[in-house]
């Protein structure tokens, strides 16, 4: 995998439209309350135990007519007074907003034509069979996390017919035979796993919030100053 820190981009309008392609898969972290729950959920996949940069996940599906870009993805919409629960289109316009979105990644897996109609079929399949959002299959993959054995199992609490962001991603790649991590059943991926795939791929990202937890932070701190030897610390 190769990374590219894309923060010299003006915003995020400019980075998505910059990198959007059918087939990527775009990763964002979201301002709000849920949001930030989902990315310290994910803190037993990170490195050093913050919270993870990612809340979500989603597809870049095509540019229509209409001149903007679309995507597809699993979500829970609550912005409307009609509430969408589960696979649905959008535009990209809707991770314009710096505020809302802070940190935004688009993953380019370098796949073929076969590939991204493959990928992309499979996720407009899922949106005219109406696939539902499912919440108990992403309390399923919050229990397994800090569980090797259980990542590897069945979700817990699968249920048919739906998929959360994550795990739609996965079963659209799989489509064209790709497991982002072939370690960890697909029902119980997270948007953490997808960036950190080992498959190679180039990742282009614009970071603003790093998810450091000030707590953790201290007590990262307080480890390192006893571990100290005490003629050092004069």
């Amino acid at each position: 995998m190769s990374g590219d820190d894309d923060s010299g981009a003006t915003g995020n309008a400019e980075f998505l439209l910059r990198h959007a392609a059918p087939g990527r898969i775009g990763l964002v972290a979201g301002g709000d309350l849920i949001s930030h729950l989902i990315r310290t959920a994910q803190s037993p996949l990170t490195r050093d135990g913050h919270r993870s940069l990612w809340s979500h996940a989603f597809l870049f599906s095509e540019r229509r007519s209409d001149g903007r870009w679309w995507v597809i993805e699993s979500d829970l919409d609550m912005r409307y007074k009609q509430m969408r629960l589960g696979v649905q289109e959008n535009r990209i316009d809707r991770y314009f907003d710096a505020d809302e979105f802070p940190n935004l990644a688009v993953l380019d897996f370098d796949l073929d034509d076969a590939q991204t109609r493959q990928v992309v079929t499979a996720g407009l399949d899922l949106l005219s069979g109406l696939t539902r959002y499912s919440l108990s299959e992403l309390i399923g993959t919050m229990f397994a996390m800090r569980s090797r054995r259980l990542r590897k199992r069945d979700n817990l609490l699968a249920r048919e017919g739906a998929l959360y962001c994550s795990a739609m991603v996965q079963h659209c790649y799989a489509a064209a035979g790709l497991h982002l991590l072939p370690e960890v059943s697909g029902k119980n991926l997270a948007p953490h796993d997808i960036a950190d795939s080992a498959l190679p791929h180039q990742s282009y990202r614009l970071l603003r919030d790093l998810g450091v937890s000030s707590l953790r932070e201290f007590a990262h701190s307080t480890e390192a100053l006893l571990a100290t030897p005490v003629e050092d610390l004069f």
